[in-house]
């Protein structure tokens, strides 16, 4: 069976590299983005959506003949913060939509949990997969929930829904979209340019985080893994590397001698705290034998490579 692929918040940080990777997986043709912004500058086939509007949605999936959903489409920590009902409102009803209609059309997903999950009480050095979830920030008292509902549709109806806990994701492809860890993102921006950053957290505050390269491949390979393997019902932890903002910013020094940070802590920090310091993900090494081959020092030359190229093209 060809598999038709539609992917809500297409336009946000991780959706801008998974369009492509799904279009190079699966071919152009068979990958539709939609988000609730206007049509990016990239080259797919593109619908405005509001995932609330379950009407349109269900449209959409009849219209292009859907067979996969990545439902991406969430307000984050930080942004979440500020308004903590309408963040409630997006993230559960526009995935109790998506569940609805895969439910009805017999559909896969991909449901994007994260470490905004754990909070209190959890092992800082080794939080492992079954960690009790006391999330500190409604994102991720809402991803939590969507765990659960996860787990729920996928015992009580069969829907194959599969979700991985994001650590802080990095990437050169776009700018961040109101997380916690955009500082490991905006960073790189300011050390190319301004050879400076102030960063929001504290020189000492250790989160996970992981490359974007391996985000997507995780992704992708947890999708492709046989359902059978899947031991882990709710949402797979998933680990990169792990690192303070004294610590990246001393590999970034290593490239770039001159950059210089300063630290001015903001409410950021207490949501960071809350967060886990190491991932344990031994369920996702064993079931789909997942990998990553980012290390600290690989991500910031490849970060800093492809941004310089980046950012000289736009100020050509």
């Amino acid at each position: 069976m060809k598999e038709n692929v539609l992917i809500t918040g297409a336009n946000g940080q991780i959706g801008t590299v998974l369009v492509r990777a799904l279009q190079e997986k699966y071919g152009y043709d068979r990958v539709v983005a939609t988000d609730i912004a206007n049509k990016p500058n990239q080259d797919v086939q593109f619908e405005q959506l509001d995932v609330l509007d379950v009407i349109h949605f269900e449209e959409l999936v009849t219209q292009y003949e859907i067979t996969q959903i990545y439902h991406l489409a969430a307000i984050l920590s930080a942004n979440g913060e500020k308004d903590p009902l309408r963040t409630w409102e997006i993230n559960m009803n526009g995935f109790f939509n998506v569940m609805e209609t895969a439910k009805k059309h017999d559909l896969k997903i991909f449901f994007p949990s994260s470490i905004a999950v754990f909070g209190e009480h959890q092992p800082p050095e080794s939080t492992t997969q079954y960690t009790p979830l006391i999330p500190a920030t409604v994102y991720g008292i809402s991803k939590a929930a969507g765990e659960n509902w996860a787990y729920y549709y996928r015992s009580r109806y069969g829907v194959d829904v599969r979700s991985l806990r994001y650590p802080g994701i990095i990437g050169y492809q776009s700018k961040p979209g109101g997380g916690t860890t955009d500082y490991a993102v905006e960073i790189f921006h300011e050390a190319i340019l301004n050879q400076k950053y102030t960063c929001f957290l504290a020189e000492n505050t250790v989160l996970p985080m992981i490359y974007m390269e391996d985000a997507i491949r995780a992704t992708l390979e947890l999708m492709d893994a046989p359902k059978k393997n899947m031991t882990v019902t709710n949402s797979y932890n998933l680990a990169g590397l792990s690192f303070s903002p004294a610590e990246l910013a001393a590999a970034i020094q290593q490239k770039i001698p001159e950059f210089t940070i300063q630290y001015a802590p903001d409410f950021r920090q207490k949501i960071a705290e809350s967060w886990p310091q190491i991932i344990d993900d031994s369920e996702a090494r064993q079931d789909w034998h997942w990998q990553p081959k980012y290390d600290l020092a690989k991500m910031t030359a490849d970060m800093i490579l492809n941004l310089e190229k980046q950012l000289i093209t736009t100020a050509i």
